[in-house]
């Protein structure tokens, strides 16, 4: 365990057993108790998260139309507006990230795509991390210079040249992603708060609110692809970003413009996944960093990623800013790309599948999937090697996990 003391130890949650929405006049909970009882404003009494699975709603007067058509955020009107489910989420999320307000969104990509554009216009400048994942990566280096918003890319890893790279006046956004997909590079969360001007945009898919907050270091948005490990039972496809309630408004009237909206089925299935969040890390991360140590000690792997190992070149970043090291690593196997193929296809317990923070343990090869379409150059520069293996952790017994792993690293091309 890597013990950071403020991260899940603060928050107010009160007693919620009427129609009304959640407020912070209770005792304080740890987030382990506010994953349980955040996010229940449409339950009405029921225990179980309800599902309005509804596109309108019907008004009592014309004048009762005109207020809700010219409300923000009304969560009764119209779900591209809002949605009571997709709101109950909403607020759950933002509990666990201890902001004020959240938006969801159809997805990670959307919620990403809605800050950078919802924000930034032709003529902005922004800065960005250049350990990406590459989907938010040809967003920045494809979209962005098109829309005559200038990006400047900077290593994660120094932070002295990302506030260097600001330009007083120009510069909108700072994003970065940490850990970063799939190298697990991480960007100190405490100098990139403390960056004057810009929004501080941070991308915590891979941690989540159980390993890091980064709104206590001074950052503005924290964004989730919740398909992730919030939702965590791949079975949604949902995004949210958190913040202030001025930068979350601005965002949802893109967002209605946009319309990369969250469907209350997914947001559903999300806010139930929330409510098993911290029992899934935990089990998550005690395997991860049992198969860290294993794949650390085996001949056929040249390196291992993983926060929680001594070995990380940002060790004491991971112990300064992280509760642990989470439920996701990245190793390189020896033999590149034939090896890799191999190794992924070799597993019997695990899957070779793209996603992450499910309850099955997944295996990615980043370089013929998530990296697939960027350039030999763009994946050198991020890290993404042939012979890179990403592991999504899951919910199996440690032993099998490791019998599997270890089996597959020992299969050659006679199988």
């Amino acid at each position: 365990m890597l013990g950071v003391d403020n991260v899940g130890k603060v928050g107010k949650v009160s007693k919620v057993v009427s129609k009304e929405p959640a407020d912070s006049s209770g005792p304080e909970y740890r987030i382990e108790t506010r994953a349980i009882l955040a996010g229940r404003s449409a339950n009405e009494g029921s225990l179980a998260a309800p599902l309005w699975a509804t596109s309108t709603f019907e008004t009592a007067t014309v004048d009762d139309s005109r207020r809700l058509a010219t409300t923000l955020r009304p969560a009764r009107f119209y779900s591209r507006y809002g949605n009571p489910t997709v709101r109950a989420f909403e607020e759950a999320v933002a509990d666990l990230e201890g902001a004020p307000a959240a938006q969801a969104f159809a997805s990670g990509m959307g919620a990403v795509s809605s800050v950078v554009l919802g924000l930034c216009s032709a003529g902005d400048h922004v800065v960005v991390q250049r350990e990406l994942y590459s989907s938010t990566s040809l967003l920045f280096a494809g979209v962005c210079p098109r829309l005559g918003i200038e990006v400047s890319f900077v290593a994660a890893s120094d932070a002295g040249a990302m506030a260097a790279a600001v330009i007083p006046g120009r510069t909108v956004l700072v994003f970065v992603e940490t850990p970063a997909n799939p190298g697990m590079q991480l960007v100190d969360l405490d100098a990139l708060g403390s960056i004057q001007g810009p929004l501080r945009v941070v991308d915590s898919t891979f941690a989540g609110p159980l390993v890091q907050r980064p709104l206590e270091h001074g950052c503005d948005l924290v964004v989730h692809s919740a398909t992730k490990g919030l939702a965590g039972h791949n079975d949604a496809t949902i995004g949210v970003v958190a913040g202030a309630e001025d930068l979350i408004g601005w965002i949802w009237n893109y967002h209605t413009v946009h319309g990369a909206v969250a469907s209350p089925y997914d947001a559903l299935n999300a806010l139930r996944g929330l409510r098993t969040l911290p029992v899934r890390v935990r089990q998550q991360q005690e395997t991860a960093e049992r198969v860290a140590h294993f794949l650390e000690e085996h001949p056929a792997v040249e390196r291992v990623l993983y926060p929680g190992l001594d070995s990380h070149p940002q060790r004491d970043l991971a112990k300064r800013q992280m509760a642990h090291g989470g439920g996701m690593l990245s190793f390189e196997v020896v033999g590149g790309w034939d090896a890799a193929r191999r190794f992924a296809e070799s597993v019997s317990l695990a899957r070779l599948a793209t996603s992450l923070g499910g309850p099955e343990t997944l295996v990615t090869h980043p370089a013929s999937s998530t990296a697939a379409n960027l350039t030999p150059e763009e994946r050198s520069t991020m890290g993404i090697g042939d012979g890179l293996m990403r592991l999504s952790i899951g919910l199996e017994h440690p032993d099998d996990v490791v019998a599997d792993i270890a089996a597959a690293l020992g299969a050659d091309d006679r199988q």
